[in-house]
């Protein structure tokens, strides 16, 4: 079995029983299926003692009986702090960042608030309520904007808004997601993203909705197959280590640990502005974790075996 990145890991049984969590009661469920099922089979395929366990249908006591987690619950429940701490008052190693940078990763407005705080470029934005006055909104950011529910990922409730007479309805789209909902400055340029593993940033990955006037949302994440990836990005070799080392200082400031991914934009005047950050980031056939990896020369079981290997 060859492992391109060097694993202290080199038997399968080191592992012991390992419970792959995924499934789950979040807008993400469908996402964490396709994802933790390809993780599952990578790990079986390499003789892990690997089994599916599902949140929805399983006490999550019983995670007990494993000897480590590999989480791959996105969304609320697995990505915000809940699964991690009920795994570290039990005990049990997990994958990925701890209860604190889960649950700030999951808060788009306080990770922005902590980019702020550390100087670290991100997106000017605002918070949003049924009574804001939306022609304030639109002053201080301007059009278009985009609207977001604060703690919901994979672009799920997002609305790009070209009008001001477009942002009740787009209010109350991302408001079914929850009780947050927030407004963000549209950046106009080129967006990318960045996987970081082992506290280092992998080749720059930009991405390239089919319709370029609107952003990567949820279909094109992973329904689509004209979204274009690009894997040298097309930066400078001097930006893309900028972009890079950005993104790390983003990724450590959340305290976050062991892999993730941080997803960026470059405006049309060459800066680079921060999104937002994903602790337990997709892993199926569409997602950017796999083509940063591959691009370094690790393929998908590889990976799976070196992300669970952080455990050990």
């Amino acid at each position: 079995m060859s492992h391109t990145v060097s694993s202290k890991v080199k038997d399968a049984s080191e592992f012991g029983k390992v419970a792959v969590v995924y499934g789950g009661h979040s807008n993400e469920r469908s996402v964490s299926l396709d994802s933790g099922a390809a993780v599952l089979q990578a790990l079986q395929n390499q003789g892990v003692d690997a089994t599916h366990f599902d949140p929805k249908y399983q006490d999550i006591t019983e995670l007990r009986d494993y000897d480590r987690v590999f989480n791959v619950l996105h969304g609320r429940g697995g990505e915000d702090g809940l699964l991690q701490g009920v795994l570290q008052w039990l005990d049990i190693p997990q994958t990925g960042s701890g209860v604190l940078a889960s649950a700030l990763g999951m808060d788009k407005v306080r990770t922005k608030q902590l980019w702020q705080g550390c100087g670290l470029s991100t997106a000017p934005f605002s918070l949003l309520t049924a009574e804001t006055d939306w022609q304030q909104v639109v002053n201080m950011l301007g059009l278009p904007l985009i609207i977001k529910p604060v703690h919901e990922g994979s672009s799920i409730g997002m609305t790009k808004v070209n009008h001001l007479n477009e942002l009740p309805a787009a209010y109350a789209t991302a408001a079914q997601c929850g009780d947050e909902v927030m407004a963000e400055r549209w950046i106009t340029g080129r967006e990318f993203t960045i996987v970081i593993i082992d506290d280092e940033a992998y080749p720059v990955i930009r991405l390239e909705p089919a319709d370029i006037s609107n952003f990567y949302d949820f279909e094109a994440k992973y329904n689509r197959n004209d979204t274009g990836y690009y894997i040298p990005c097309g930066l400078s070799d001097n930006d893309e280590k900028h972009l890079q080392a950005l993104s790390l200082a983003a990724f450590r400031a959340v305290d976050a640990k062991g892999w993730g991914r941080i997803d960026a934009m470059q405006d049309n005047n060459g800066n680079f502005w921060l999104l937002e950050i994903n602790t337990v980031p997709g892993m199926t056939s569409h997602s950017l974790v796999p083509m940063a990896a591959k691009a370094r020369g690790m393929d998908f079981e590889s990976l799976c075996w070196h992300i669970l290997a952080q455990t050990v």
